[in-house]
């Protein structure tokens, strides 16, 4: 092998951290052409995950999944797309997992401001990803930029609703705080979360930041969701409940139905099951 192919290959195994993803285009950018690729494929140096879509191996025989959360940290720290674990997802990474039903597990809610890289839905992980926007349910509440390829990542603003969770990997993982977790969870309630799983997972949010709700409340676009928030809240008496200002919050006007055949909560024009139970 050439000294500058040799060379190459040094920068690639000090930078890019064994078992993190990237993708044909990362590699070109930093002068990893095809043929050098095809090489170190060839070498084991590289591994193929996908078409166009390649990791370093941690060991010679490279496992044919990927955990999602190296993919979330790839996507951050290398690709530099901003992506969050959020919803049931963060509630689980936070201590929670002991209110959620091991069903909903096989499942890692992320959240990107715009769209996901194609390659992204190629990649061979360990399991289902469920891809969300971030902007659709916040107006200024964007996933932030925590990684470059040149700086070490950087706390986030906690009042944002973000927060890191430092794992194996050299880089954190990035996740909604269980304030905005809960949110993004009521906002999947009744299609992919049902009234039972949201409530809960509600009563053990018992230590929720009011300052911190009160912003997130203010920039969320989803009536259903702040009603959902409210709801869930009185019918559990949390004490953080009576700190946040509701007169600063917009809970549209008219009813929503959300359960068929349910009963028309008065005080927040929402329907809500007869009876919660695991089915509803």
């Amino acid at each position: 092998m050439g000294s500058q192919s040799q060379g190459k290959l040094n920068w690639l195994q000090q930078t890019l951290p064994e078992g993190l993803v990237v993708d044909s285009g990362w590699l070109e950018r930093h002068g990893v052409s095809r043929q050098l690729r095809r090489k170190y494929v060839m070498h084991g140096w590289l591994h193929t995950l996908a078409r166009g879509v390649f990791c370093r191996p941690s060991v010679p025989d490279a496992p044919s999944t990927v955990p999602w959360q190296q993919l979330v940290i790839s996507l951050n720290a290398l690709e530099n797309v901003p992506v969050a674990a959020g919803a049931r997802t963060a509630l689980e990474l936070q201590g929670f997992s002991h209110y959620v039903s091991s069903a909903g597990s096989r499942e890692a809610h992320l959240y990107a401001n715009g769209a996901f890289p194609g390659w992204v839905s190629r990649v061979p992980v360990d399991t289902k990803l469920v891809l969300h926007s971030a902007r659709r349910l916040f107006r200024n509440r964007d996933v932030p930029a925590f990684f470059t390829e040149a700086t070490l990542p950087q706390k986030p603003r906690e009042d944002n609703g973000f927060t890191q969770q430092q794992g194996q990997w050299k880089y954190p993982l990035t996740m909604s705080m269980p304030e905005r977790a809960i949110l993004e969870l009521l906002d999947e309630v009744p299609k992919r979360e049902t009234f039972h799983q949201a409530d809960v997972l509600m009563e053990g949010l018992r230590n929720l930041s009011p300052r911190r709700l009160q912003g997130l409340l203010a920039d969320c676009k989803s009536v259903k969701v702040k009603r959902l928030l409210f709801w869930f809240a009185e019918r559990h008496n949390h004490a953080w409940l009576p700190k946040i200002e509701r007169s600063a919050i917009d809970l549209g006007k008219g009813k929503r139905m959300l359960v068929r055949g349910g009963k028309l909560d008065p005080t927040y024009n929402i329907t809500v099951p007869e009876k919660m139970d695991a089915g509803v």
